[in-house]
């Protein structure tokens, strides 16, 4: 049986390590169950450097070397990639995840010590690559979900891997294989609810994948649906994401009961104390199950003993609690407030919310299917139910504007709080990056490679999408929010105006629609 290195690159250097790497975890237990032998090196946790890296590396006689992760850990997945050909010359090099899905093709170009790419979803693809592994000198060209390289050097994109449907046919992730307690454990605490702060042992799951949003700024790394099989005009074929007005959804979660269960071998096997769904929206799971999804796990939180019990002192003042609390993502069009109601009373701390935008403009052009009504009617039903909402904010969409950004700070005054925006990011994969492709690179002189090693996530500004403002103006924006000095920026948007030769009293905009008009950048 093949002997397989996982390797998980550094992400967020700026931060702590935080999250098990949830696909490597699973695919790791795949293929576990498999009979393969497999190790991993947390290169994220341990943060340990090349020469660590090196002897990891030259530890054993690895047959095949396994990296994936995020876009933004490509620093990280080239040097790793780039050191793993030097030491093991005649190991298999695979990366998958979002790095290699979002753009295949030009990750394939950008990382020639890259054998084979495991595109999409790598639940059946991985296990059946070791098999070949194991058979011997493999043809990648007939394994789906594969894109390789002939002897020619040209890239080869195997047939499309199919979703698989039944998630509960999976074993649960090989959490043991990495520095839980070193490491993780330590790093627990989520700085958005008391019971986050408290959290001395989380652990994250993903219990669904897909969203039924169409997000122009979102990608779903093939996991959802939306990835198509083209014919590239040269006798072969090309992978291509969701395209202007041109969607599909495929919607997929674990059962109740399968997570529930989970939950409990998470308790009983590494006593946690908190869990994080790591799911991109669980609204749109409770909708598509007509909503029972949610009322079921939240009924099975309670008949396992999971939900959490508190204590109070005379005044009746909250003491302290046992139990498992838990957080996620909510949505402000798809939560209702009996929903809320049964996830706090089943113990559920927080819900992150992307509100974007409170600009009513500005939310059409993103694809959400939000309104500043809906947006300010879910912040006041979580708060009442008990939930902390945590709302991201982002500014320098297409069609930002003055009125946008004074909008984001009146619906900031009526709610009482204030968020720091992040930046609108066209990453590859999305909509916006295949729309902007042309002006994104453009900002870094043609450097496709030089863009991806710019991003982060999103905190600092990367490739301006905006038509009305470039990097300085934005930034410099941000701050006059976060200072409420509403003055400030009346004073530059005449400046502005006279800079762009827009009368008073015309729109303060550049954008209309898909047609530029102008450009700020």
């Amino acid at each position: 049986m093949a002997k397989v290195l996982f390797i998980n690159p550094v992400v967020r250097e700026e931060d702590v390590p935080r999250h098990v790497p949830y696909g490597i975890a699973l695919l790791a237990a795949i293929v576990m169950d498999k009979g393969h032998q497999v190790q991993v090196y947390d290169a994220n946790a341990w943060r340990l450097g090349d020469e660590v890296l090196r002897e990891v590396l030259a530890a054993d006689d690895w047959q095949v070397i396994a990296l994936g992760g995020m876009t933004t850990t490509y620093a990280s997945v080239k040097k790793v990639a780039t050191i793993a050909r030097e030491v093991c010359p005649s190991a298999l090099i695979v990366l998958g995840g979002g790095i290699l899905t979002s753009i295949p093709q030009d990750m394939m170009r950008l990382l020639p010590q890259v054998d084979v790419g495991c595109v999409g979803e790598g639940f059946v693809t991985f296990p059946e690559m070791l098999e070949r592994v194991d058979a011997g000198n493999p043809d990648w060209s007939t394994c789906k979900g594969t894109i390789s390289r002939a002897d020619n050097g040209r890239l080869v994109v195997a047939p499309q891997r199919e979703l698989i449907h039944d998630l509960d046919s999976l074993p649960y992730p090989a959490w043991d294989l990495f520095p839980l307690e070193e490491v993780y454990f330590k790093n627990s605490e989520m700085m958005f609810s008391v019971e986050g702060m408290m959290a001395k042992r989380r652990l994250d799951i993903n219990a669904s994948y897909g969203c039924s949003m169409v997000c122009r700024y979102c990608y779903h790394l093939g996991i959802a649906g939306d990835m198509r099989y083209e014919d590239d005009g040269e006798g072969g074929t090309r992978i291509a994401f969701d395209q202007p007005g041109a969607y599909t959804r495929t919607i997929r979660y674990h059962s109740a009961e399968y997570i529930v269960k989970m939950v409990r071998h998470m308790v009983d096997t590494y006593d946690i104390d908190y869990v994080l769904f790591l799911d991109e929206n669980l609204m749109t799971m409770d909708q598509y199950s007509g909503r029972t999804w949610l009322n079921d796990i939240c009924r099975l939180w309670h008949e396992d003993g999971l939900a959490p019990k508190y204590t109070y002192d005379a005044e009746g003042n909250k003491t302290g609690w046992s139990g498992i609390h838990w957080s996620g993502t909510s949505h402000a069009t798809l939560c209702t407030q009996q929903v809320l109601k049964t996830m706090r009373e089943a113990g559920c701390s927080h819900l992150t919310y992307g509100y974007e935008s409170f600009a009513p403009h500005v939310m059409k052009t993103i694809g959400k299917g939000a309104t500043p009504k809906t947006n300010l009617r879910s912040f006041g039903w979580t708060l009442d139910s008990g939930i902390r909402p945590v709302p991201n904010q982002i500014i320098g969409f297409p069609a930002e504007d003055f009125d946008s950004i004074r909008q984001n700070m009146k619906a900031w005054e009526d709610l009482g709080m204030i968020v720091k925006p992040h930046f609108a990011t066209p990453y590859p994969g999305s909509e916006w990056f295949t729309v902007y492709r042309d002006r994104i690179l453009a900002q870094y002189g043609g450097d496709l490679e030089a863009f991806i090693l710019d991003l982060g996530d999103a905190s600092k500004i990367s490739a301006v999408i905006s038509h009305n403002f470039n990097a300085v103006e934005l930034i410099g924006l941000r701050d006059l929010m976060l200072n409420w000095q509403w003055s400030k920026i009346d004073e530059y948007e005449r400046t502005w105006r006279r800079n762009h030769a827009i009368p008073e009293g015309a729109p303060s905009t550049l954008y209309r629609g898909d047609r530029v008009v102008g450009d700020a950048v």
